[in-house]
């Protein structure tokens, strides 16, 4: 076996194989003690029970002075990778390369120190963390290194996931539109995704290099939702793929974006079957998004009625369910689940506890987009001269609205 990580030859190394178990949010069991300097270290595989390709790594047996420590670090990831690592593991004996570790967040939790991998687990491949006391602030502890392996548990095999949807939802979109995501049932592989997404026009033929292709896939934590860019050249005017190659999208026109079966999912299966949403496209939109034309309801006090936002047009779904916020006349949030209705023209806010009388506030981030990439003040398409009275003058606007 082969790890991707720093050459460790010369500590001194303990390796135990995980089994984890999965009660409440996250399941955990121990799966390594190590007595360091009089300390005992235990580094220890959890999973989240709602998502077991989601894992993390603990570190307890710290000293309340050293976890203070810690949280006053600041340090950056490289000074953390040298404290605590995840590497993977490939192929064969060879030599061992020095290769990145795996991305993650670190976080110093009251009794504990947490690294939360950033993407989900490879079913059947082991992964190692490395633990280096010496790397503690201070620097006495001993410099033997823990090491604690773990196992990605297997799925069952053959085809099982799917595209689940694709927004924007309607079935007519604007010439100019921005961007599409496509959300999948579980996590998808990395890499070639523009091998196995087409936009096709309406009699079959393929648009050529429609999307905006970077090695930088826009995938979300979770690998089950894609971002995917209509290359801004074939949609901004005077540009020269627009005026070389021609827009991407006409209006008045019929396509449809075609996802093949054979992409992978994170485990090495084909989709379960391929997916297809057909649309029209009608004229350009190049008005930014104007908060003052949107219809707030007013849900009654002493129930939890939803209350909504009912757009004059469909909505970047992903940034209006995170920009978007309710606050009580003092400022304080209000919490509660978002959801988005009616091919995004409706924002719906369902909060926790009943509504209370009195004043309350919608505050949004200008940031907000419409289908074209329009924010509030500022189109997509800006002209680099225009006033800049026209930008918004703060990064939110803000709506009120009384329960009573």
């Amino acid at each position: 076996m082969k790890w991707i990580g720093p050459d460790v030859r010369t500590a001194a190394l303990v390796t135990v194989m995980a089994a984890i178990s999965v009660p409440g949010t996250w399941g955990q069991e121990r799966v390594h003690s190590f007595d360091v300097a009089s300390k005992t270290f235990s580094v220890d595989w959890i999973l989240d029970a709602s998502n077991t390709s989601k894992a993390a790594v603990q570190v307890s047996g710290l000293s309340p002075a050293v976890l203070r420590q810690l949280r006053r670090s600041k340090w950056e990831s490289p000074q953390w990778q040298q404290l605590l690592a995840v590497f993977a593991a490939t192929g064969d004996a060879a030599a061992l390369p020095r290769l990145p570790p795996v991305s993650g967040i670190y976080r110093v939790l009251p009794d504990v120190l947490r690294f939360e991998l950033h993407f989900p687990l490879e079913s059947g491949l082991t992964y190692q963390a490395i633990f280096q006391p010496s790397r503690l602030p201070g620097g006495r502890a001993s410099g033997d290194t823990v090491m604690a392996d773990f196992r990605a548990p297997a799925r069952p095999p053959g085809p099982s996931t799917v595209v689940t949807h694709v927004y924007p939802s309607s079935e007519s979109l604007p010439e100019n539109l921005l961007k599409f995501y496509i959300h999948f049932s579980a996590a998808m592989s990395r890499g070639r995704i523009y091998d196995h997404i087409h936009l096709r026009k309406g009699n079959g033929i393929d648009i050529e290099l429609p999307f905006l292709e970077i090695d930088e896939e826009l995938w979300d934590p979770s690998m089950t939702r894609l971002t995917l860019f209509i290359d801004p050249g074939r949609i901004k005017r005077e540009v020269r793929p627009l005026e070389e190659i021609g827009p991407a999208l006409e209006a008045g026109k019929s396509y449809a974006l075609v996802i093949d079966p054979e992409w992978k999912d994170s485990l090495g299966n084909p989709l379960q079957r391929g997916f297809q949403k057909a649309f029209t496209v009608g004229p350009a939109d190049r008005e930014p998004p104007d908060a003052g034309k949107w219809q707030v309801s007013r849900p009654k006090p002493g129930t939890r009625e939803m209350l909504t936002v009912t757009f004059p047009e469909p909505m970047d779904h992903a940034l209006a369910q995170r920009v978007i916020h309710v606050t009580d006349a003092s400022g304080r949030p209000v919490v509660g689940n978002v959801a988005l209705e009616n091919d995004e023209r409706r924002w719906v806010f369902t909060p926790n506890d009943q509504w209370l009388g009195g004043n309350y506030h919608l505050i949004v981030q200008t940031t907000i987009e419409d289908l074209a990439g329009n924010n509030i003040g500022k189109p997509f398409e800006v002209d680099l001269f225009e006033s800049v009275q026209r930008r918004p003058l703060t990064p939110t606007v803000t709506l009120s609205f009384t329960v009573r």
